[in-house]
């Protein structure tokens, strides 16, 4: 999982092109590339909620996690700077997959 730029939550009343029911993001990466990323999961921990975005032209590549914040009700995802809060969150998502795969 690789840091990357924050990007807006698109809601249904977005003007942005939607496939599919799918919500799109445009997220650029260290690198300064850009890549169509799509939210296939969120979930909450200590009152805080994360988005895992999957890149939408290569769905072999790992996920990349983003906590979500509000703003004057609109969403934003927002890299996890801390290195604390990121190892809680990964722990987190790697015991949801766990639990699915058993399923």
């Amino acid at each position: 999982m690789s840091d990357h730029k924050h990007d807006h939550v698109h809601g249904p009343d977005c003007d942005h092109d939607h496939e599919h029911g799918e919500d799109i993001f445009i997220v650029t990466d260290e690198n300064g590339e850009e890549h169509e990323m799509v939210m296939v999961y969120t979930f909450q921990s200590q009152e805080q909620a994360y988005a895992v975005l999957l890149d939408r032209n290569d769905p072999e590549a790992d996920g990349v996690i983003f906590r979500i914040e509000e703003e004057d009700e609109e969403a934003y995802l927002v890299n996890i700077e801390d290195e604390a809060e990121w190892e809680r969150v990964v722990t987190i998502y790697n015991e949801i997959v766990a639990q699915e795969n058993e399923e």
